[in-house]
């Protein structure tokens, strides 16, 4: 409860400050949507043609168009083994960016799947590493969108710190390669890795780790 209070109390504060450079819209109501109509749609994507509503503190009414690329939620998890303190690091080929990109183990939800069930299925697939869950720690980076203004895809991002785990054939799509490996932290550190995502997660651990060093701690705290 303190802590929602908390929050709130910032986002009123925040919110009268944003609002002595308004321009005279209502950002306490509601987006409207005029209309939306599918104008492609793809294998893992569509895309939303949309004139959208905004209410002015007088009522009246401004439409704006957006185009919204519609995508199935992922989760990206940044792998520690707790007993040799590596990490483990991806590569392949990315169509946005044109790039052999290094990254985190990531991969699309299905439908109705649990976030945590999803990142050890992917991880699985992707590298064949499968976790002891019982033993395993769970840090819940939280959940973000990859580029708000364009797409509603949701990045559930989490730090996943094994203890055992076993390893299985990897299981790929037809089309996609992936090549996976386990690196120390220096190294994970000093590698050039584009995704915003993965960039989140590796961040917070970098963040986890000062604090474990500076508290005299090597180890991180476990969440089952």
């Amino acid at each position: 409860m303190f802590n929602h209070d908390k929050n709130e109390q910032l986002r009123h504060r925040l919110d009268r400050s944003l609002d002595k450079s308004s321009d005279g819209i209502d950002m306490d109501v509601p987006a409207e949507v005029v209309s939306s109509t599918t104008v492609y749609t793809g294998r893992i994507f569509h895309v939303d043609d949309m004139t959208i509503a905004l209410t002015d503190k007088k009522g009246g009414k401004h439409e704006i168009s957006r185009q919204v690329l519609r995508h199935a939620p992922c989760v990206v998890m940044l792998v520690h083994d707790m007993s040799t303190d590596r990490y483990l690091v991806e590569r392949e080929y990315r169509a946005g960016s044109d790039m052999f990109a290094y990254g985190l183990p990531a991969g699309l939800m299905d439908e109705g799947e649990d976030i945590l069930d999803a990142a050890l299925r992917e991880l699985a697939e992707e590298t064949g590493v499968v976790p002891d869950r019982h033993t395993m720690g769970v840090d819940y980076v939280g959940d973000f969108y990859s580029s708000e203004g364009m797409t509603d895809e949701l990045a559930h991002i989490m730090v996943l710190h094994l203890g055992p785990f076993t390893r299985e054939a990897r299981h790929f799509d037809p089309d996609e390669h992936v090549e996976s490996a386990w690196i120390p932290w220096s190294d994970l550190a000093a590698t050039r890795i584009t995704a915003s995502n993965s960039m989140i997660a590796i961040q917070h651990e970098a963040l986890r780790r000062l604090i474990a060093r500076n508290s005299d701690k090597d180890k991180p705290t476990l969440f089952s």
